[in-house]
């Protein structure tokens, strides 16, 4: 049977077991306690916090990372500025990247959510107002919510993977993990 595990990645925090690439020690998953061989299926950027899913079935992480598989994930933003629902329009409608046109995704406007404080704290702006979206993806590029973001002009300041399928952070306290 397989092993699938829900993750509260800190943010800071690689999506992979060891850090390789720097001169530095960066963290890791390997600093959480996890079992071994599991994998994560999929990634979550080191300044992006969330849900990320282990498991050690490879045919499920090939799954839940495929953009042919469609897996919905959403995500809570916050962004800078003050858009209305019509500004989301181009996220709902796909728009065009340096990397090609994205799938339609569901977005709206939601009130701040309750969730942990982040460490460090999101760097806040007396000049310039900031609220709360969130965006349901069936695809999965690198760092495809901050670029889409970005082009409408609403830079994205903090970003929380909620939910992979139908699994779901839920009360999960980032840095902790549980079975699914």
């Amino acid at each position: 049977m397989s092993r699938v595990i829900l993750f509260n990645k800190p943010m800071g925090v690689l999506s992979q077991f060891t850090d390789a690439k720097s001169p530095t020690e960066r963290p890791t998953l390997s600093g959480f306690g996890l079992p071994k061989d599991v994998y994560a299926a999929g990634r979550l950027d080191r300044d992006s916090e969330g849900l990320l899913v282990l498991t050690d079935n490879g045919k499920l992480q090939a799954r839940i990372a495929s953009p042919k598989a469609r897996t919905q994930k959403t995500y809570l933003a916050q962004i800078e500025g003050d858009p209305t629902e019509a500004d989301l329009a181009p996220l709902r409608d796909g728009l065009i990247l340096k990397d090609g046109p994205t799938r339609p995704a569901r977005a709206r406007l939601i009130d701040p959510p309750s969730v942990w404080d982040r460490d460090p704290p999101v760097r806040t702006r007396q000049t310039v107002p900031d609220r709360w979206i969130e965006i349901t993806l069936t695809e999965g590029r690198n760092r495809q919510v901050r670029r889409m973001c970005a082009a409408i002009n609403l830079p994205c300041l903090r970003l929380i993977r909620w939910r992979i399928g139908d699994w779901t952070l839920d009360a999960l306290p980032p840095g902790e993990w549980r079975d699914a």
